[in-house]
């Protein structure tokens, strides 16, 4: 840990905490980090850091990837999707094809990409073959998306797009009087894009103190020290502890071509519900790029209402910051990476995968152990 970090630390631990504090870290990169430096570990025991709605690939409706396997298994086209999308698991019964890494060993023209110039590069260097792009991600991945929107696509490129914004669901948390929280870290990539001022109404709305971070430990550790001071001081307030990225409005071409490609609409978010004005969807404009609209789809309207987590999986409730990943009921047994039922031990921004890496491997017994952890 550097020098900057420890002293942050120390500026931490010597502050005078009445009570306990729930500072919730929104992005899962914030939590990857903590988790990395082992920074609950270090930090006093009145302050506990919960994960929160920071994973795209967690809340991805089922729904969504239920219908891309369908495409997958029954057009002639090439499907293309995010790494960690490959491994999530949808509510299908055992012996039929549950993800599409199950598709893929089916037969299933599927490739794993990194990037969405991928995704057009995969579709220009196969020009008689369909390329349906599966767009999973907040909008940090949906910026770079609208930005090939604009620039063209070729006619064989059809989209999916699973996007998310990431403040509602921070928003409906707090607004539903049961959020759990009493301080935020906002995320530092997605105000790099949207600008922080999206993030001032957690503390000029509802009062709870604020601060955007970067991804390194004095970073994290200068916005905790932040808005444990404002909850000291009682006067909340939106700071930006990440300004070498974060500048007032954030990016201009970013934003202007999210406005210009999609329209926000209500979406649904697995396990949650559905969020107002949480959702991308493409601008009808570029209708014939939507996939919805080229390929036939679903027609079981009683399997579209099986979109819920798995059986006995707490994904949501972790998403939400109700429990922490030890306390599901499935962590460890059966649930891990190498098997995972939820989509949370899936992806590497999920807060299960990432304290499953931390070395924490068995189910708590109570919060308390959580926390501890």
């Amino acid at each position: 840990m550097s020098h900057r970090a420890q002293d942050w630390l120390e500026k931490i631990r010597d502050l005078e905490l009445p009570h306990p504090v729930r500072i919730m870290n929104v992005c899962g990169g914030h939590e990857r980090s903590i988790a990395m430096a082992g920074l609950r570990s270090l930090l006093p025991e009145n302050i506990r850091l919960i994960p929160g709605p920071g994973c795209p690939v967690c809340i991805c409706p089922e729904e969504d990837i239920y219908q891309i396997i369908q495409w997958a298994l029954r057009e002639p086209a090439t499907l293309v999707s995010f790494g960690d999308m490959l491994r999530v698991p949808v509510n299908a019964p055992h012996g039929e094809v549950r993800s599409l890494e199950e598709a893929k060993a089916a037969g299933a023209d599927i490739r794993p990409i990194a990037s969405p110039r991928d995704a057009l590069e995969i579709a220009r260097t196969c020009p008689e073959r369909s390329v349906i792009f599966h767009a999973v991600g907040f909008e940090t991945t949906l910026a770079p998306i609208a930005a090939l929107i604009a620039e063209g696509l070729p006619d064989n490129l059809f989209l999916l797009i699973s996007g998310r914004l990431t403040w509602p669901a921070v928003a409906m948390l707090l607004e539903s009087g049961d959020a759990g929280l009493d301080a935020l870290i906002a995320p530092g990539h997605v105000s790099t894009v949207m600008g922080p001022e999206e993030w001032d109404f957690v503390a000029t709305r509802h009062h709870i103190p604020t601060a955007i971070a970067g991804f390194t430990p004095d970073s994290l550790l200068a916005a905790i020290y932040t808005v444990l001071g404002q909850a000291l001081d009682g006067e909340p307030k939106l700071e930006n502890c990440y300004t070498v990225a974060v500048k007032p409005g954030g990016n201009s071409v970013a934003r202007r071509c999210l406005s210009e490609c999609f329209d926000v609409i209500d979406a649904n978010w697995r396990g949650i519900g559905t969020i107002p004005r949480s959702g991308y969807a493409l601008k009808a404009r570029y209708a014939t790029h939507d996939a919805r609209q080229h390929f036939p789809e679903e027609q079981d309207t009683g399997r579209r209402r099986v979109g819920d987590m798995p059986p006995g999986c707490d994904c949501a409730r972790v998403v939400l910051g109700k429990v922490t990943p030890p306390e599901c009921r499935i962590y460890g047994s059966p649930c891990t990476p190498r098997t995972p039922i939820g989509p949370c031990m899936v992806s590497d921004e999920g807060a299960c995968r990432i304290w499953w890496a931390s070395g924490i491997r068995e189910r708590a017994t109570s919060p308390a152990e959580s926390v501890a952890a």
